[in-house]
This record gives structure tokens, C-alpha cells and sequence, in this order.
């Protein structure tokens, strides 16, 4: 087919599109009007508000290795065809995104092979961010999962344990990624809290408002080995965690579906 065919028949498909969505906003307008539900199923359960938590991805987003991994070509423009249509290429691990377990083994799942049940987890978020203001190379230990724990009660099952370091502040800094020429410099998940986490709790996940699980000046990536291998996933790059309760709330993670996929770029938000 040739292309001016291709680019009439997508308007064409549009201009119906529009047409029927038209008539059916108002026939939803109607129906909310006449309706006494004030909410989603999922507020109506003891929700009230939601928090993003992803951060925006840009090609200028930090990265690991301190290299673009993200970028964007216009492939359509609105002005010539009557539609706007982007093709991007992205390093799997930019931005805010999961860690799927096969990122760090031989045969773990891939990240289209994440139990959808773990992807609705409940919200335990350990703060260390005063202890992080002074030291960029701090950890989550065990006596802050212990902590947590007398405070909150127990870690749920298919938890998601988040740490909260402040550092998501600094993402528009050199200082997020910390690079002092040799080493990186921000704060992780300690490794011996991490097998606390996988000895003594059904957490399925466990996230960080960095640029890694492990702290930056980690050279053996022992927390990713610790626990990607056991079949839970990581999430990277969070952002607003100080705006969320350190427990109660309920986290949504929207993680990519690609086969085979190490992890990829994620939309994630917090009921509350």
C-alpha cells in the first residue's frame, strides 16, 4: 500500500475514533451525573489519594554508566500527516524501572514473567534520609529493618520494602550519581539486610530512590546477586517517597511486558 494510502486511511480511523468517543463521553457524563459513586473500587476500599512515583524520562536522566540511554526520533509530525508518532530507543535500566531477576542470573524470569500478583504490594518505606544527608555511602541495615518493624508491625507478604534516602531531590544534580572520578556515591541496601529481608519476610521486591540497589561505591553488586537470583525484582529510581506514609499505602507497578526483558522503564504510583 502506498504511503499516502497508509496516512489516509490512519486519519480516516481517527476522525471515527474521535467520533465515537465523543458520543460515548457524553453517554458517561450522563452516567456519572445520575450515579452516586464517588470513587474507584479501589478508593472506595480505604484509598483516598494517589502519588506519582515515577520520575520523568528524558534523554538528560542519570544514568548508571553517566551516558544517555534514552532517546527520542519524531518519525510523524501533526503538521504534515495529522498525527504525532515518536520511535525511542532506551537502555532497558534508565529512568524509573524494574530490575527483573534475570538481570542478575543465568536463567531467572524475565521481566514479562513477574507474577502480576506482586505487582499490587503493599508499601513499607524505611527512611534513612537523615542519616544519607551526612553520609552519601549509607545503607539500609538490618537494625533499620528491625526498627521498621517495631514501629509498623510485619513486613506483609508480597511486600514492597522501598528505601526512602532523599536522594530522588538530587536528580537533577551531578550529585545523584555521585561519580568523584573513581567510584559512585549514593546510598543502597546493605547486603546483610537483604538477606534478612529474603530469610524473614514474603517481600517480593525491594526499591530505591538511586541509581542502584547496592550503594554507590558497591564493586561486587552484592545485594543485586543476593536477591535477584531468588526469583524477586528490584525497582530503581523512585521518586516521592517522602510524600508516602512509611506504611499503609499501596504501591502499583506498572512494569514493562517485552520477552525475555532484564527489566525495563516502569510507571509506578502509591494509593494512599
Amino acid at each position: 500500500m502506498c504511503d499516502i494510502c497508509v496516512m489516509n486511511a490512519v486519519k480516516n480511523k481517527m476522525l471515527s475514533r474521535r467520533s465515537f468517543f465523543k458520543s460515548g463521553a457524553a453517554l458517561g457524563a450522563a452516567a456519572v451525573v445520575g450515579s452516586s459513586i464517588t470513587g474507584t473500587p479501589a478508593m472506595a476500599a480505604g484509598h483516598t489519594e494517589v502519588e506519582d512515583m515515577t520520575h520523568t524520562l528524558s534523554s538528560e536522566f542519570p544514568t548508571y554508566f553517566g551516558e544517555s540511554q534514552f532517546s527520542m526520533e519524531q518519525i510523524f509530525n501533526y503538521a504534515e500527516h495529522s498525527f504525532n508518532l515518536f520511535q525511542y530507543t532506551v537502555n532497558e535500566h534508565t529512568g524509573t524501572h524494574i530490575d527483573a531477576p534475570l538481570h542478575f542470573s543465568a536463567d531467572g524470569k524475565s521481566v514479562d514473567e513477574i507474577e502480576v500478583s506482586n505487582l499490587i504490594a503493599p508499601l513499607c518505606v524505611i527512611d534513612i534520609a537523615a542519616r544519607a544527608d551526612s553520609n552519601a555511602d549509607a545503607q539500609v541495615t538490618p537494625d533499620d529493618i528491625k526498627a521498621w518493624i517495631k514501629a509498623n508491625g510485619e513486613i506483609p507478604a508480597h511486600a514492597c520494602v522501598a528505601m526512602h534516602s532523599g536522594w530522588a531531590s538530587k536528580v537533577s544534580s551531578e550529585e545523584y550519581r555521585g561519580f568523584d572520578g573513581t567510584a559512585q556515591h549514593y546510598p543502597g541496601f546493605h547486603v546483610e539486610a537483604t538477606k534478612m529481608l529474603l530469610e524473614e519476610t514474603q517481600a517480593a521486591s525491594i526499591a530505591v530512590d538511586t541509581l542502584s540497589l547496592d550503594h554507590g561505591i558497591s564493586a561486587d553488586f552484592a545485594t543485586h546477586y543476593a536477591w535477584l537470583p531468588t526469583g524477586r525484582f528490584g525497582i530503581e529510581n523512585l521518586a516521592n517517597l517522602d510524600k508516602v506514609p512509611a506504611a499503609g499505602a499501596t504501591l502499583v507497578i506498572g512494569a514493562p511486558k517485552h520477552k525475555g526483558g532484564t527489566g525495563g522503564p516502569a510507571r509506578i504510583f502509591a494509593m494512599i
